[in-house]
C-alpha cells in the first residue's frame, strides 16, 4: 500500500471547486522514475482515482489544486504568498514546544484521515463517464476565468 498527500482545507475553501492534478512518484528512494502527473479531475475524483492506485501500489499520490493563471504576474502573485505562507509556517514551527502535544495533533490528524477516507475502506474510483463529465466542468470554469 502506497501513501496519499493532499491538502487539508476547510470545507468553506474556494480551493476545493478548482481543478486537481494527481503527481504519482515512487515512494521509497530505492525506485528511481519520472513522476507522472495526471488531470485535471475534480477533487473528489482526484482523490478516489490515487486512493485506488495507491491502495495496490507502493506509491506516493499527491492530489493538489491547478491554480488557472491567466499571466505572469498571476503566477508571481501565486508564488509570493506561497512564500510568506511558508515562512510564516517556519516561524510557527520555530516557536513550538517540540515536546508538547504531538500525540494530540497525531491523533487528530489520523482521526480525520479515517473519516475522510471511510476507516480504511478506499474509495470506488469514478468510471470513465465520470471522469468526462468532470472534465466538461472544468473546461466549462477554465474558459469562463
Amino acid at each position: 500500500m502506497g501513501a496519499l498527500m493532499t491538502l487539508d482545507l476547510p470545507a468553506d475553501s474556494p480551493m476545493l471547486g478548482l481543478p486537481w492534478i494527481i503527481t504519482f512518484g515512487p515512494l521509497g528512494e530505492l525506485d528511481e522514475w519520472e513522476p507522472v502527473v495526471c488531470g485535471p479531475y475534480e477533487r473528489p475524483h482526484a482523490l478516489a482515482l490515487a486512493e485506488a492506485v495507491v491502495a495496490e501500489e507502493q506509491l506516493i499520490a499527491v492530489v493538489e489544486p491547478l491554480l488557472p493563471a491567466l499571466s505572469a504576474d498571476e503566477i508571481r502573485s501565486e508564488i509570493a504568498a506561497a512564500q510568506v505562507a511558508a515562512e510564516d509556517e517556519a516561524r510557527q514551527v520555530e516557536g513550538a514546544d517540540l515536546y508538547g502535544d504531538f500525540e494530540d495533533v497525531i491523533d487528530e490528524e489520523l482521526d480525520a484521515a479515517a473519516d475522510e477516507a471511510g476507516h480504511g475502506e478506499p474509495a470506488e474510483p469514478p468510471d470513465e463517464a465520470e471522469v468526462r463529465a468532470g472534465f466538461t466542468r472544468i473546461a466549462a470554469l477554465l474558459t469562463a476565468k
